[in-house]
């Protein structure tokens, strides 16, 4: 399936996969693809999916939608097309690609302290100190799903309530950084607020989102 990558100062915030025939973009809660971001309109723009073809569809927002750099009404998407809304990139990732995408991409982000790494004999490509050195999971510890725990084996996981406040746990080659996605209340990492530049995670670290408590546990 095609999919949609989504990131801001290129950071990996989240993936959609185009599963339907009509996939709308747009600030609202009940967009298929939601950016809760004043740059951004409540219905923005719609993907529609016909065979292996996918058309973007500006819904005339205020301000705009760019493919590639220059601004579109109506306009078919091409493997590695970018989307430009506001602040926020779009990658489309083809139908032939995206089954690959987890495999081969490469999240970039600004610079920040690596954890303590290491080593162990089933990482990935024989490198000892590669992405599969990391097992981590988010462990809930307060409100109605405490005693949850989330395994993290995705690329990116979200945690939070959309329209309220949400974060991003981001898995890279050196271990886990979170960053705030999102809402007016930041979260908090042992109690410092953490913003919009990824903070690396460690075993034991204690987050605060909208409330609800958490623990990040690293093996």
């Amino acid at each position: 399936m095609p999919k949609m990558i989504v990131s801001i100062d290129e950071v990996v915030i989240k993936e959609v996969q185009l599963t339907k025939d009509k996939t709308t973009l747009g600030r609202r809660p009940y967009n298929d693809i939601v950016i809760d971001n004043l740059a951004v309109s409540g219905e923005h723009a719609v993907l529609q999916m016909s065979g292996g073809d996918v058309v973007l569809e500006d819904l005339n927002s205020t301000n705009g939608t760019y493919l590639n750099g220059k601004a579109v009404k109506k306009q078919q998407l091409q493997n590695g097309d970018s989307i430009e809304i506001g602040k926020y990139k779009i990658k489309f990732v083809g139908d032939a690609e995206a089954d690959n995408f987890d495999k081969t991409m490469v999240v970039k982000a600004r610079p920040v302290a690596p954890p303590p790494m290491r080593p162990t004999s089933t990482s990935m490509g024989g490198d000892s100190m590669g992405m599969g050195a990391f097992h981590a999971s988010i462990k809930v510890l307060s409100g109605a799903a405490s005693g949850r725990e989330v395994p993290l084996t995705k690329v990116v996981t979200t945690i939070g309530k959309p329209g309220v406040a949400v974060a991003a746990i981001t898995r890279r080659q050196q271990g886990f950084v979170v960053h705030h996605v999102e809402g007016a209340g930041n979260p908090t990492l042992n109690g410092s607020p953490i913003k919009a530049d990824p903070v690396a995670l460690k075993n034991g670290d204690m987050i605060e989102l909208a409330g609800t408590q958490m623990q990040f546990v690293q093996s």
